[in-house]
C-alpha cells in the first residue's frame, strides 16, 4: 500500500479539492455529496491550509441538492455572494485586510427598439402586463437581453417575438442609465434603430396586447410623451435621426475574445470614417 504523506500534519484526503482562480484565490466546485460533520472538518481543514498558502478568497459553488451543506458553510463565515437556478456560490475572505472580491453583477441590460417604414410609420405595441397594462400607451417593443445576447441581437429577438416582424440591425441611437430597478440593480436600457425587412405583424398574445404601424408624429403626440422625463428624452433622439441625420453607433466585431466568443465594439462608424488623420483602422481593431 502506497504510503499516505501529510504536509504540516494535513493529509490530502483531509482536504477540500480546489483550484486556483486568477486572483490568488481557490474554487471548490463540489460535485459529490457529503456529511455536513465531514464537510465543516474538510472545510476547517482547507481552509487553514490556504492561509498558509497565502491564499485570498475562497468561492464554494454548491448544486442546488447540496442545501444540506449551506448551513454549515455560513457558520464557518462565508456569505452568499449570488445564485443560479442550479447553484448558490458563496465566498470567505481569508487575510486580514479589506475584502477586495468582486460584487454580485450589479447591472442588467434592456434594450428598446425603433423600427420605420418607408411611409414614416413606427411599429408600437400595447403591453398586455405590467404598470402600463390598461393605459392605452402605445409604446416601441422592449425587453432584457438574455445572458450572453449581444445587444443588436436581442433587438432583433424581440422585435420578431412581440410583432413577428423581421428586422435588420441599424444602430444604437442612445442608451439611458437608471438605478434601483429589477431587483434592486441598476438597469441600462440601449434605444436601437432597426430597418423592417417584413411589416405583417403578428403579436406575441402571452405580453402583447395589440401592434400595429402608426404615423411618427401621431405616435409622439401622445400625452404620456409629453411629460419631461426618459421617455421624452428618447423621443428626441429619435427624431433627430428621422430628420436631422444624428448618427448612433454601429457594431464591429473586434476579434475573437479568451472565450472564444466573438466580442463587438459599438462606435460611430459615420463621424470616424470623416476623421482623415484618425490612427484607428475599423478593419483591423484589435481588442
Amino acid at each position: 500500500m502506497d504510503e499516505v504523506v501529510c504536509e504540516n500534519g494535513v493529509c490530502p484526503d483531509e482536504l477540500l479539492s480546489a483550484s486556483n482562480d486568477d486572483h490568488e484565490g481557490v474554487i471548490v466546485d463540489m460535485k459529490e455529496p457529503m456529511d455536513a460533520a465531514v464537510f465543516r472538518s474538510m472545510l476547517r481543514a482547507s481552509i487553514s491550509q490556504w492561509r498558509k498558502q497565502g491564499k485570498k478568497g475562497v468561492w464554494i459553488k454548491l448544486p442546488i441538492e447540496f442545501v444540506n451543506l449551506v448551513e454549515t458553510v455560513v457558520k464557518e463565515g462565508f456569505w452568499y455572494h449570488h445564485a443560479e437556478p442550479t447553484y448558490l456560490m458563496l465566498v470567505y475572505w481569508i487575510p486580514q485586510t479589506v475584502c477586495t472580491l468582486p460584487a454580485n453583477a450589479t447591472h442588467c441590460v434592456c434594450i428598446g427598439a425603433f423600427i420605420m417604414n418607408a411611409k414614416r410609420e413606427v411599429l408600437v405595441v400595447q403591453e398586455k402586463n405590467g404598470k402600463l397594462r390598461g393605459t392605452g400607451l402605445w409604446k416601441i417593443p422592449t425587453g432584457m437581453v438574455d445572458e450572453g445576447e449581444d445587444i443588436f441581437m436581442a433587438a432583433i429577438r424581440e422585435v420578431k417575438e412581440e410583432t413577428g416582424i423581421d428586422a435588420e440591425f441599424g444602430e444604437v441611437l442612445a442608451f439611458r442609465q437608471t438605478h434601483k430597478s429589477y431587483f434592486g440593480k441598476s438597469d441600462l436600457f440601449f434605444l436601437c434603430m432597426l430597418h423592417p425587412l417584413s411589416f405583417d405583424i403578428v403579436i406575441q398574445e402571452l405580453e402583447i396586447e395589440a401592434a400595429q404601424w402608426m404615423p411618427f408624429e401621431e405616435y409622439l403626440a401622445q400625452p404620456f410623451f409629453k411629460s419631461p422625463g426618459p421617455s421624452q428624452g428618447i423621443h428626441e433622439v429619435c427624431v433627430a435621426k428621422v430628420d436631422r441625420g444624428y448618427s448612433g453607433f454601429f457594431p464591429l466585431p473586434t476579434g475573437t475574445s479568451l472565450r472564444d466568443e466573438v466580442d463587438y465594439l459599438y462606435l460611430n462608424t459615420q463621424d470616424l470614417e470623416r476623421c482623415a488623420s484618425s490612427t484607428i483602422s475599423i478593419m483591423n481593431y484589435e481588442n
